[in-house]
């Protein structure tokens, strides 16, 4: 296998592990911020169900996002290898200040900059929606946006209608509510590793298509196996520092604000998974936080400033991460 090749193969896994720094950790931020099981009970529930969402669910969004760069398989080692560690390095900031980024986000801006710098606009495959299936650039950002809204809407529904169902509650609630945040805890690991896991497995079928390994887009059973392993990796490395953004910063949840929040994201980010479409779990699970906290009609308790923070955080990783891995890209030319 080409030396460039193994290097590439290396930074998709590697992006899978800051993945997991940012996302993966968002399954079990409210199941730890509620205290309904402890930080290694979390890790092993996250671990089991990420590991099985890119086994059991299809490939549609590996195939999304390996749609995206359309350069010559000469170019592709290069220009694909520069848009991953364009967001590896953006995963990396973005997690040593604790703020919640989308790794989906930053892979695609990573991707346009360096096939933009390579051939032009037309290195690009801009796409947009075939039905209800994402296509490209343009049917990825259109993914990525419309989940946090669904996100934070579908939580202030749940949460309301949570509340109307249980206004006369009394602590006996609790137990039962913790239990069954396990299950939505679970299903939301299970939907991110069905989605965010095959972000990495797409950029490694390309790049085995490419240079021949491959006859299709279909990639291997070990590229799903070693991306899962990653992200899964990623949330026991560090994935605390955003485990308390989300789950502690935005809006301090109870356990029936976490049970509304997890159930709403695993929805969402289960059903873009089945059609295609990425998304980012930090997007859509703070997004959810901030609908409960509306829900509530306890706008004073949502800490807008992170809010605000995490939005101008969503807004510049594209541009950001297109200029790095442009930047990285012309080095590789020059030194080459």
């Amino acid at each position: 296998m080409d030396a460039g090749l193994v290097v590439a193969v290396v930074l998709a896994v590697g992006f899978a592990v800051t993945n997991g720094l940012h996302d993966a950790s968002n399954a079990i931020a409210t199941l730890v911020a509620t205290r309904a099981a402890s930080p290694g009970q979390a890790i092993v529930l996250a671990s089991v169900f990420n590991l099985l969402g890119p086994l059991v669910i299809g490939a549609a969004v590996a195939d999304t996002i390996a749609g995206i760069v359309s350069v010559s398989a000469s170019d592709a080692i290069g220009v694909i290898g520069a848009g991953l560690a364009a967001a590896v390095a953006w995963n990396l900031i973005t997690w040593r200040f604790g703020i919640p980024s989308s790794s989906g986000n930053a892979l695609v801006g990573g991707l346009v900059g360096a096939s933009l710098l390579e051939g032009g606009i037309h290195a690009v495959n801009w796409g947009g929606m075939d039905g209800i299936h994402p296509v490209g650039v343009i049917g990825t950002l259109i993914a990525l946006a419309v989940s946090p809204v669904l996100g934070a809407l579908g939580a202030f529904l749940v949460i309301v209608g949570l509340r109307r169902i249980a206004h006369r509650a009394t602590r006996r609630w609790v137990p039962p509510v913790r239990s069954a945040q396990w299950v939505t805890s679970a299903a939301l690991a299970f939907s991110h590793g069905a989605n965010d896991a095959q972000k990495s497995v797409g950029v490694i079928a390309a790049l085995l298509l490419a240079t021949g390994h491959v006859q299709t887009l279909s990639a291997p059973i070990w590229a799903e196996v070693a991306c899962a392993v990653a992200l899964t990796a990623g949330t026991a490395l560090g994935g605390w520092r955003i485990i308390k953004t989300v789950g502690r910063r935005i809006y301090r949840i109870s356990a029936i604000e976490g049970l509304s929040s997890q159930a709403t994201s695993a929805g969402v980010i289960l059903g873009a998974s089945l059609v295609g479409g990425p998304t980012s779990t930090t997007q859509v699970v703070a997004s959810s936080v901030v609908g409960v906290g509306l829900g509530r009609k306890r706008l004073r308790h949502v800490h807008w400033l992170i809010v605000r923070e995490m939005g101008l955080a969503w807004l510049i990783t594209i541009p950001a991460t297109a200029v790095l891995a442009a930047a990285i890209y012309g080095a590789e030319q020059w030194l080459g």
